[in-house]
């Protein structure tokens, strides 16, 4: 009697947009390995193929009631590598993933995957425009399992459906009201600061596990601060952001010469959060 197919987990994401790479199953492995760690499965849905895209040449008379247009949705699935012993082994772990720990784990492992899929896509196409994917942006994220012809086809045999989730918001937007700073800057009440838009960018590679991009991010965004918060700020804010200097530039020099110890990386994220807190108090008129 033959064994049957072989079982892989897999999780899968839905995003409202195009992520970058071309459709198709790329093997994903470690650097310096010949073994795969997972593939990943990009399939484009609900929209006109990408080829098609770009073919029309000029303007042309648009109706007076346009239709909607199409959205194209990515649907997303990384796969491990290593199968599933057996279908008592698949229900075993569908079962431990509807718990929230164990589902954050996969969730993070899928991601990574997928980040680094869109990064390094960025990277050759030198597209800096790509945004990365988040968990909340997804439309649908699914957690299951299936033969290896089921996942690569975005098809299973089981699977659950985790509910959606909103991103924790950071103190920042409970004090802040978006809405109001939104009118404010675009009524030309309020120019924004060079250095608000480098310090999200510094929060990006830091949410996104880049700590040697984000050390050397923070560094510009903190000089920039400091000089536009002088004047603005509170003697003692500045004074606070100041004694944290060094270390901005102690962290930004190690992160050139490689990965950052634990404290290097702690005075990160530290300083990240003050200099925020700082921009915050600026943005309310709180300084």
């Amino acid at each position: 009697m033959s064994a049957g197919p072989q079982l892989f987990r897999f999780v899968q994401f839905e995003y409202p947009w195009l992520l970058g790479p071309e459709p198709g199953k790329y093997v994903v492995r470690d650097l310096g390995r010949t073994d795969a760690s997972h593939v990943l499965v990009l399939a484009t849905l609900g929209a006109p193929e990408r080829r098609r895209l770009g073919k029309r040449r000029g303007a042309r008379t648009a109706p007076a009631e346009p239709e909607t247009s199409p959205v194209p949705t990515t649907r997303v699935t990384v796969v491990p590598a290593e199968p599933l012993a057996d279908e008592a082994a698949g229900r075993a772990w569908l079962l431990t993933a509807r718990q929230d720990e164990h589902a954050e784990r996969e969730l993070a492992d899928a991601l990574s995957v997928l980040t680094r899929a869109v990064r390094a896509h960025r990277l050759t196409t030198a597209d800096a425009g790509l945004p990365e994917p988040r968990r909340d942006h997804a439309l649908v994220v699914r957690l299951g399992y299936g033969s290896g012809d089921q996942v690569i086809e975005g098809r299973y045999l089981a699977a659950v459906e985790l509910a959606p989730t909103e991103r924790k918001r950071r103190r920042r937007t409970q004090v802040l009201h978006p809405q109001q700073r939104l009118a404010t800057l675009l009524g030309g009440h309020q120019e924004p600061l060079i250095c608000e838009e480098l310090t999200l960018r510094a929060r990006a590679d830091l949410d996104a596990g880049r700590t040697r991009q984000a050390a050397l991010q923070l560094r510009v965004a903190f000089e920039a601060a400091l000089m536009e918060l002088d004047g603005s700020a509170s003697d003692q804010r500045l004074g606070e952001l100041r004694e944290r200097r060094s270390d901005v530039g102690a962290a930004a020099n190690a992160a050139l010469q490689g990965p950052l110890d634990g404290d290097s990386a702690k005075a990160v994220e530290a300083t990240l959060d003050r200099l925020e807190a700082a921009l915050r108090a600026h943005a309310a008129g709180r300084e």
